[in-house]
């Protein structure tokens, strides 16, 4: 399975691993079925919420690559 990158949008990712909607949730993402998410980047969305995109990458990939 391809990681999840930073220019990757929500969507996206969520196409994946679904499962990954409760970590963004848990961040304080909860629009994650409304139009921004279906065009903002993970970066994007990181950066709103005052995230460093690059922890937050690292909790995605690895629920993505939980079984």
């Amino acid at each position: 399975m391809h990681p999840i990158t930073k220019d990757m949008t929500i969507a996206e990712a969520l196409k994946l691993k679904p499962a990954i909607a409760q970590v963004l949730m848990a961040k304080g993402m909860h629009c994650l079925g409304c139009v921004v998410a279906q065009g903002e980047t993970i970066e994007q969305a990181a950066e709103v919420h005052g995230l460093a995109a690059d922890e937050l990458l690292a909790e995605l990939n690895a629920e993505l690559n939980k079984e």
